[in-house]
């Protein structure tokens, strides 16, 4: 009677550490992967789940989407390390590589380039020409301070031509496309953007683009990134990476590219990012190198 009991209690215990060693790794083949709130939240999950499905069945792990309704809870994942996949903006990745160890593996190519730029938009009957007509100007940004287009890399525009802060009047808009109809709408002088964003459709559906000039276009760097958690196994990253850069390559995998709102995933080095640190350098005083 007493070995039967001492024989269940062996079992019990062996089943215990048998459970504790499966969720162990259950917990290490989710890979996390963030998308920075650039779009709604909604909006980004209908987006991005295909691609997340995709890489599940491709590497042979779990890939978890996280989408994060404002940027404080996104970025506090960025600091904590929650994630091992994070996708963000160029100077996101430029500050969360020095402070948090990130490396960029990928980046976006959208509309088939992937070079981006900044541009400082005015109405055309505005009777504005240069930059230096925006002395004394209101000029609407759209997103805020952090936003690498529309705020770091328009205010590049205005440092190089010229003017400081303090000689024009500083607003925000809640995104880039706002800050085009802030414009559009004469509740602002000027605004800074990302020249694509005069492409966008939901820009050409609500106005007449026909009727906003580029007054300045800032120089081209690389696209938006994808940057993976430091430690992360090299063996993992390239598989990642392999099976993005692929999607172009089939009718299904250019449905998934097309989902997320790019035209392809193409390799990308830390070293390209170098611009961005520059840029960023010159506007906020803050030094990635």
């Amino acid at each position: 009677m007493k070995r039967c009991l001492i024989l269940k209690i062996c079992l019990a215990f062996l089943l215990i550490v048998g459970c504790l060693n499966t969720n162990t790794v259950l917990a290490k083949d989710v890979i996390k992967m963030a998308i920075f709130p650039r779009r709604p939240a909604l909006v980004t999950e209908r987006m991005f789940s295909p691609l997340a499905q995709y890489l599940s069945s491709k590497i042979g792990e779990k890939v978890e989407l996280v989408v994060s309704k404002n940027f404080r809870t996104f970025w506090g994942g960025v600091k904590k390390g929650e994630y091992d996949i994070v996708h963000y903006n160029q100077y996101h990745y430029v500050k969360s590589h020095k402070e948090f160890g990130y490396n960029v593996f990928v980046k976006n190519e959208e509309f088939g380039s992937a070079e981006i730029n900044a541009a400082i938009v005015v109405r055309k009957d505005s009777g504005i020409n240069t930059i230096s007509d925006l002395k004394g100007k209101k000029i609407v940004f759209g997103g805020g301070r952090m936003a690498m287009q529309s705020y770091i890399g328009a205010t590049h525009i205005l440092i190089t031509n010229g003017l400081k802060k303090g000689d024009y009047i500083e607003s925000f808009a809640i995104n880039p496309p706002s800050s085009v109809f802030a414009v559009f709408n004469k509740m602002a002088d000027a605004g800074g953007v990302g020249e694509i964003v005069l492409t966008l459709p939901i820009v050409k559906k609500r106005i007449d683009v026909n009727q906003i000039k580029v007054l300045a276009s800032g120089e081209k760097l690389p696209m938006l990134c994808w940057g993976v958690k430091k430690g992360m196994d090299k063996k993992l990253i390239a598989k990642i990476q392999k099976a993005m850069i692929e999607l172009k390559n089939n009718k299904k995998g250019r449905k998934i590219l097309k989902s997320a709102g790019v035209t392809a995933f193409l390799p990308a080095t830390d070293k390209e990012y170098d611009p961005v640190r520059r840029v960023v350098k010159e506007v906020l005083n803050e030094d990635y190198y």
